[in-house]
């Protein structure tokens, strides 16, 4: 597994299991979008985007070192103490510190590679 499309990996993992995967990323996205609540399409995905989250058993995280990654970091804020996450973030990611210390706090499991993230997922499931 590479980081590269790492939600489409984990569904694909888990598509023997029956279960529904809500998965945040849409075809659709148009990145020339104003980031407000003022605009309905953004508006609508966060506000999917919680609500999935609230419906959901397990919640994966994926930091990427390549990346910084705002959002996940504003996420795995709010979903830490819910017992529901999981954690992937390697060696190289750049507040893998803050995020250590997050998982360790709110008893979150914290993986190094995407591999051991598809397994805890699956255990979890």
């Amino acid at each position: 597994i590479t980081p590269s499309n790492w939600q489409s990996r984990l569904s694909a993992s888990l598509s023997h299991l029956p279960i529904a995967i809500l998965n945040p990323l849409r075809p659709d996205w148009d990145s020339s979008w104003v980031e407000s609540i003022t605009f309905p399409p953004f508006k609508e995905q966060v506000e999917w985007e919680m609500d999935a989250a609230g419906a959901a058993n397990v919640i994966a995280f994926y930091f990427d070192p390549g990346k910084e990654s705002p959002i996940t970091l504003l996420e795995l804020g709010l979903y830490a103490g819910t017992g529901k996450a999981v954690v992937c973030c390697p060696e190289g990611f750049y507040k893998r510190g803050n995020v250590e210390i997050v998982c360790k706090r709110y008893g979150v499991v914290l993986v190094e590679t995407l591999e051991e993230l598809v397994g805890e997922v699956g255990r979890r499931l």
